[in-house]
């Protein structure tokens, strides 16, 4: 009597093992996080204006998307290749590069783009309206609060693709 059940462990025990080894045995894929706002974004790539090509040779990117709430329009800008510690004023506008329609919001929402010793630096901005769906909107990086009329880097939004 004693065989069978010896016997039947062992047929239990060597199939325990080979499930933990079956390599088509998978776990659950775990669900990945996705950014909501990602077909919702707006994106600019900056540049110098051809005036200043030669003295100023600063570029970047910078997006514009909705918030987490969809309420309000978050910005951010990211700059490269600035003088280090130099501070820039930044803001986006209706428009084009070169044909300004005014400020997208409260100037006093963009906080100064603050370089780091590497040249690179970034800012962002929250303002209480809800992501346009179409029109034209472009982001400017002026030279400094002194010399705001001088754009150091300029680039147009492009709505996201539908």
């Amino acid at each position: 009597m004693r065989r069978p059940q010896v016997l039947l462990l062992a047929i239990a025990a060597s199939t325990l093992e080979l499930g933990a080894c079956n390599p088509f045995h998978h776990e659950p894929v775990t669900e990945v996080s996705r950014d909501a706002n990602v077909n919702s974004r707006w994106r600019a790539t900056l540049v110098t204006p051809a005036a200043l090509v030669g003295a100023v040779q600063m570029n970047g990117t910078a997006t514009m998307q909705p918030s987490r709430n969809n309420a309000d329009t978050d910005f951010s800008v990211s700059i490269a290749n600035a003088t280090p510690g130099g501070l820039h004023p930044w803001q986006v506008h209706r428009g084009q590069c070169g044909a300004d329609d005014g400020v997208l919001g409260s100037a006093d929402a963009y906080r100064t783009i603050k370089v780091g010793d590497d040249g690179r630096g970034g800012a962002t901005a929250r303002v209480a309206m809800a992501t346009p769906a179409s029109g034209g909107y472009f982001v400017t990086v002026q030279a400094s609060a002194a010399n705001a009329e001088v754009v150091v880097a300029c680039g147009n939004l492009a709505p996201p693709a539908q």
